[in-house]
């Protein structure tokens, strides 16, 4: 077996991150760099070049400790993109997506063809938030900038291309454009078209998991990595997160117990488009051909306990630090259903409703209830909401039997038997809990010939540590308090 190490570059929304990997699948540790993010009314950007720079010093911080790195995966969050010249220097500061630019382009573009043609081809009902309207926002309000530029980049190509020379990405980040024809796996020409917008300056799509190449002389000069190793185009961060779950057929879907709560089932065809079109839910292709993944996701999983410790917990956090345990194990001690409603909509409403305007709420309070049970109703709260998103992909052909979670939720044997005895299923947790990074080194190690395939790949780096399995008695005491939580958004919504 090859020896040399292996590396996952994770780059996300506020910061990097990249993780060594030795042949057995064991870590070796990680170095993480943060770049600033300017959120105002108007626009929510980032500058591409300082995600460079953060880039060049986790990889020359890593290839210090491990000058044997063989392979750098990379993998991406989506949507934002950067136009540059033709030596790939950016020029603007970037729109992430969550920026409310592009609203009416994409209007625009759904009068042309229709917004369930457009699901049809892109495997996404049409929002903002994909990089296709903020490009049209580009060519309509940045004319100068957009006929200077010579390539269009989302994150990760961007990222390769510095290190490689090479223009390519993966099949699962072109997704985010809503101009990916997820059938046929190559752009829409259709959809450039319409948008206006020059598809000759994106780069070319491969499958997830293609080697772009060994490192430019001018990276391994910046770096202090080997100019042996090889730069590999993973994928979006959700798709990694699937391979690194363990999740490789339709049987299994992954819970991803993160800041954000996401079930990503696996499909062995394309879903049913419309049923997935209801609920905004999208199709993504997998790393393995002719498989999909979706996305079933509250903005609100972690976060909301961590609202709630923050907020309200602040006494017991004291008591919790003399005993010498966490809050949240001290916390998890109260005995559940407790009957409270919490809907989870602190930060908005994702799937299936996706509606950015939704509250928060808690019902049911009394003089009574203690901290304890609100901490176990935002739990409760969390798993209703997805367990209301995993309903609303009934129909789509997904049919998974049990669950791979993974995240710093994963670590909470309490969240995980709720999990089980509320959505019904076998939910086994999983060492690691950062999914994504370990998936990006699986397909890395496959690319340079460290590991035979996925089933390879998993066996060195997927851990089980316990599976957690419903209880058929507390199933049906939550199944009558998620009766009333199915009627919640309904009725909080028009308050609010």
């Amino acid at each position: 077996m090859d020896k040399r190490k292996i590396a996952g570059l994770d780059i996300g929304t506020t910061g990097c991150k990249c993780t060594v990997f030795d042949e057995t699948g064991t870590d070796l540790g990680n170095a993480y760099a943060e770049y600033p993010v300017k959120r105002t009314i108007s626009g929510h950007e980032v500058d591409v070049s300082s995600i460079m720079d953060g880039v060049y010093k986790v990889l020359s911080d890593m290839a210090e400790r491990y000058p044997d790195i063989g392979g750098i995966g990379v993998t991406s969050f989506g949507e934002t993109f950067v136009l540059t010249d033709q030596a790939g220097r950016p020029l603007h500061t970037s729109m992430l997506y969550t920026d409310p630019r592009g609203k009416e382009e994409c209007e625009t573009l759904v009068r042309k063809l229709g917004a369930k043609k457009i699901a049809h081809i892109t495997g996404l009902r049409p929002h903002e938030m994909y990089s296709i309207s903020k490009l049209m926002w580009m060519k309509e309000h940045q004319p100068a900038i957009y006929k200077e530029a010579a390539c269009i980049f989302l994150i990760e190509d961007y990222v390769v291309y510095h290190l490689t020379g090479k223009r390519q990405i993966d099949y699962s980040l072109a997704t985010r454009t809503m101009a990916f024809d997820i059938v046929t796996l190559s752009w829409s020409r259709e959809i450039f078209e319409a948008a206006g917008i020059d598809m000759d300056k994106m780069s070319r799509p491969v499958p997830t998991g293609t080697d772009a190449g060994l490192i430019l002389k001018k990276a391994v000069l910046r770096t202090g990595l080997s100019p042996d190793t090889h730069i590999i185009s993973v994928s979006h961060d959700q798709v990694a997160a699937a391979v690194g779950a363990g999740a490789f057929d339709s049987s299994v879907a992954v819970d991803g117990a993160g800041t954000v709560e996401c079930v990503t089932p696996v499909y062995d065809r394309l879903p049913d488009v419309d049923v997935m079109y209801r609920g905004y839910f999208s199709i993504v292709p997998y790393v393995i051909p002719g498989k999909y993944v979706a996305y079933a996701f509250s903005y609100t999983g972690g976060a909301l306990i961590q609202w709630c410790t923050k907020t309200l917990a602040k006494k017991e956090m004291e008591l919790a630090k003399a005993r010498g345990i966490s809050v949240n194990e001290y916390l998890e001690k109260y005995p559940g259903p407790t009957g409270l409603l919490v809907l989870p909509h602190f930060a908005g409403a994702a799937t299936p409703y996706m509606d950015t305007g939704s509250k928060g709420a808690i019902l049911g309070l009394t003089a009574d209830t203690s901290v304890e049970e609100i901490y176990r109703a935002c739990m409760e709260g969390v798993v209703y909401e997805m367990y209301l998103n995993i309903k609303a992909l009934e129909g789509s052909g997904s049919c998974f039997t049990r669950m791979h979670a993974t995240g710093g939720g994963a670590r909470s044997g309490e969240w995980m038997q709720m999990k089980a005895d509320i959505l019904n299923l076998p939910v086994t947790a999983l060492a690691t809990a950062d999914a994504g990074t370990v998936g990006c080194a699986m397909l890395t190690g496959i690319a340079i010939g460290m590991f035979k395939d996925l089933k390879d790949a998993a066996n060195h780096m997927v851990t089980e540590t316990k599976t957690y399995r419903p209880r058929p008695q507390m199933h049906e005491k939550y199944m009558e308090i998620y009766l009333r939580y199915e009627k919640l958004y309904q009725a909080v919504r028009p308050l609010v």
